[in-house]
């Protein structure tokens, strides 16, 4: 089975887990940027947890599925349509053979995850089927998709009846995203203490045009450390947030280098991450202070709604 592209979106690329095990040797993680919608995406469809997926960031592409497909739509609230006929995200979604999906902009969030049931076949390569879109490897020809791929489907889907069917049950996303309430994230104290320490806290982040896959670019007041001495470059990993010199941090996500000589002066904690995932440029945050033990309970309580939603979905 394949699926054709014929328009690819804004950035969309083939994700997957993340590439752990060579940041020694400079390789960063790349993967899903919102793990949380990924999994279950890919839950839905029937595949384990981990499998390829596509990652498609504001705006989606235009996708040609020649033979029939099972597919699940979750993170952002996506347009994504059938013959002008609206598909739902967060649930299971059967289309015919020969289906023209069409995806649009996304109303609210930043990234949704198309899975197919079956996963999309992709090399492996360093044990990730992920896309590193800035050193240019895995996924898809290390890129993203461009009018005319083809994207290969492990296994062939037999639906019941060969006809659109849009499956009642649904997933309740509102815990781990929430993208209707203000977004607030927990961090932990970093390594470099600043000048204000409670200025971190106190202000509404700003999220900057020039955010990517590689972080999260936060505008706002001018921050600074106690120790401005020049640092020689350090490990960073996401969730890391750095100072560069103009006093305005840098939030650092998957695709993020694996060092660093900017300040760290603080590190999201991982239950928050696919939040930090659903910002768009414009968007506001703020951070509030977190302890070791509360980052361990919130990323369980996260992994623990994810292992219940795999037993359902097998029901």
């Amino acid at each position: 089975m394949s699926v054709r592209v014929i328009s690819p979106g804004l950035l969309s690329s083939v994700q997957a887990g993340p590439r752990n095990g060579y940041r020694h040797l400079g390789v960063g993680a790349s993967g899903a940027l919102d793990g949380y919608s990924f999994a279950i995406a890919n839950l839905l469809v029937g595949n384990e947890p981990g499998a390829a997926v596509l990652e498609m960031t504001l705006r989606g592409p235009g996708l040609l599925f020649e033979q029939a497909a099972r597919i699940a739509i979750c993170g952002a609230e996506i347009e994504a349509a059938i013959d002008g006929h609206a598909l739902p995200g967060w649930r299971r979604i059967d289309i015919p053979a020969g289906s023209t999906v069409l995806f649009g902009a996304c109303r609210r969030g930043a990234r949704a995850y198309l899975a197919v049931a079956g996963g999309f076949c992709v090399p492996q390569v360093l044990g990730s089927a992920s896309t590193d879109l800035r050193s240019g490897f895995g996924g898809l020809h290390g890129r993203a998709l461009k009018g005319g791929d083809h994207l290969a489907v492990n296994g062939a889907f037999r639906p019941r009846t060969n006809a659109l069917h849009v499956d009642t049950r649904w997933v309740d996303s509102g815990d781990d995203l929430d993208l209707d309430g203000p977004c607030a994230i927990h961090v932990l104290p970093g390594h470099d203490a600043l000048t204000e320490a409670t200025s971190l806290y106190e202000e509404t982040w700003r999220i900057d045009a020039a955010s990517n896959r590689q972080g999260l670019r936060l505008g706002g007041t001018q921050l600074a450390v106690g120790d401005a001495r020049e640092r020689v470059s350090e490990p960073v990993l996401p969730g890391t947030l750095q100072l560069p010199p103009d006093g305005q941090p840098i939030l650092l996500l998957a695709d993020a280098q694996t060092h660093g000589g900017y300040p760290r002066i603080a590190h999201a904690i991982r239950a928050d991450m696919p939040r930090l995932a659903q910002l768009r440029p414009g968007d506001s945050l703020r951070l509030q202070p977190c302890t070791p033990e509360l980052a361990r309970t919130l990323f369980a309580e996260q992994q623990h709604r994810v292992a219940r939603m795999r037993i359902a979905l097998q029901g």
